[in-house]
């Protein structure tokens, strides 16, 4: 059985509490599986995969190893079913609001008032709790979730429809590329230059030549047209002052997002500019017991990879094994030759 239920002071027993279900927190479960260890991952959304599966499942990730692409939601499929074996208890649509104890006596309480009794503690909350940064525009929310979108999750809804992108980062660049694939996209930006990888803005570039897509730069979204939560006009606005209308049935404003660690910043892990500093050879806090993972946790020269925030969790996962076995010898073996269970 993976846990033992005390129904004398309703606490669950677990070896590890992991905060954070997204990729990294799903693999960790792998990681810690592999040598042993039980966990229970507690997260915020109510589902598992963090930003993968609540902004972008169908968006293209190209540096997974062995995947030169997977969609984000595939991934998340993958991690889940990597994990599966060691069955996992998940607390989701719930916050890690409280930690009390020590090393190896750990208490994780969540605003469910769940009590998770750990003998060790990964946060793997990437920036911690997240929502979009909403362009101010008047009677926006009207239009939300009809034709206003802060994230793509079924690509295809928006097949042969009128796009507009507003954004310069990342994931307006990326999108704008994929779905002119199936619609005219037209993709704004307050600034004639865009922060996104180099190959991504060459094949924007090839796409504007062909017309697939429009550049509207440097224009900001000026205001919104249209009746019944169903957009027919985007006003744009360049830095003159002029306007320009333009037919719009879907707009996706890509303007980041905001992050909230919440309670975790009560909790003495030392929080700098929202990273928790680890020692990258344990992921360890410097609280020992309290080990951090994936975007959330920094050192110096840390990369910002799906693939590091994995090479940590295995870290973490060997560091805690033998810090709360310190008599047991463990012996490392390759998943090849150890195997899973069945």
């Amino acid at each position: 059985m993976f846990f033992i239920y005390n129904q004398m002071n309703d606490i669950e027993q677990t070896d590890v509490a992991i905060i954070g279900a997204g990729p990294v927190g799903l693999f960790a479960v792998f990681a810690c599986g592999m040598v042993g260890l039980k966990c229970h991952v507690i997260d915020t959304l109510d589902h598992i995969g963090g930003q993968c599966t609540a902004l972008y499942p169908e968006k293209p990730i190209y540096d997974i190893p062995a995947y030169p692409k997977i969609m984000a939601g595939d991934l998340i499929a993958q991690l889940d079913a990597q994990a599966a074996p060691f069955a996992p208890v998940f607390h989701l649509n719930q916050q890690a609001v409280k930690c009390e104890g020590e090393k190896n006596r750990w208490v994780v309480t969540t605003s469910h008032h769940k009590k998770i009794n750990a003998r060790a503690i990964i946060v793997a909350a990437g920036a911690g709790a997240f929502g979009p940064h909403k362009p101010p525009l008047d009677g926006l929310e009207n239009f939300e979730g009809t034709s206003v979108f802060y994230a793509v999750r079924h690509r295809e809804n928006f097949k042969g429809k009128k796009i507009m992108i507003a954004g310069g980062g990342d994931s307006a660049v990326d999108w704008a590329v994929s779905l002119s694939e199936i619609a005219p996209v037209t993709l704004v930006h307050r600034r004639d230059q865009f922060r996104a990888h180099a190959a991504t803005l060459i094949r924007l570039k090839e796409l504007v030549a062909q017309g697939r897509i429009t550049l509207k730069i440097p224009y900001q979204l000026e205001s919104l047209v249209g009746e019944n939560g169903h957009l027919t006009q985007v006003i744009l606005k360049d830095m003159d002052g002029c306007t320009e209308q333009i037919a719009t049935d879907i707009l996706l404003p890509f303007f980041g997002l905001s992050h909230d660690l919440g309670p975790l910043l009560q909790w003495g892990l030392g929080v700098t500019q929202k990273y928790i500093p680890i020692d990258p050879t344990t992921a360890q806090t410097h609280i020992p017991g309290i080990f951090a993972v994936g975007d959330i946790a920094t050192y110096p020269h840390k990369l910002k990879l799906i693939a590091t925030g994995f090479a940590e969790a295995a870290q973490a996962a060997h560091a805690i094994r033998a810090q709360i076995f310190p008599d047991h010898d463990f012996h490392f073996e390759y998943s090849t030759t150890k195997g899973i269970p069945a």
